[in-house]
């Protein structure tokens, strides 16, 4: 980054500097010409020569801006081409934590899911196994239940018989 900053800097004082110096001729081409004791004849060929001189240097000034120009366009394609590579970069990497925590993300879900139908199955096989104990506890009872009862009946029966 510093070093486009530099690079734009220079640039600029470049450009500042070309304008400087094409207005700074132009100016005193002219001063030069208007205050020189000269006659009449001398002072249209001076002009004359000043004016063909400042056009041949605005010429030269001129192809320096096209070629500054030129090399401020193939700068900008530079960074241009630069700037594009690194955000398909960043994007590629951006898309591919994105699949990755996508998956990782499946995975831990799956492994959950997992857990909990065995956990289900786990619960209704107790579930089964309680059902059963109840039912087998319970005509154990219910047969204690007939014993006793007919322990009662028949002491109630000899009672009554004595």
């Amino acid at each position: 980054m510093s070093k486009q900053k530099d690079h734009s800097s220079d640039n600029i004082n470049a450009k500042d500097f070309l304008i400087g110096s094409l207005v700074g001729t132009a100016i005193g081409a002219s001063l030069a010409l208007l205050f020189a004791p000269k006659a009449g004849k001398e002072l249209r060929q001076d002009i004359n020569k000043g004016a063909h001189e400042l056009k041949d240097k605005a010429s030269e000034w001129k192809d320096v801006a096209y070629e500054k120009t030129d090399e401020f366009k193939d700068y900008a394609r530079e960074q241009k081409a630069h700037l594009q590579k690194a955000v398909t970069e960043k994007s590629q990497e951006f898309h591919d934590k994105f699949n990755e925590t996508k998956r990782s993300l499946q995975e831990k879900i799956n492994r959950a899911y997992d857990e909990v139908e065995e956990t289900k199955a786990d619960v209704l096989e107790k579930a089964d196994e309680l059902k059963e104990t109840a039912k087998e506890k319970a005509e154990v009872t219910e047969d204690a239940a007939k014993d006793v009862k007919k322990t009662v009946e028949k002491a109630a029966k000899d009672v009554k018989d004595k």
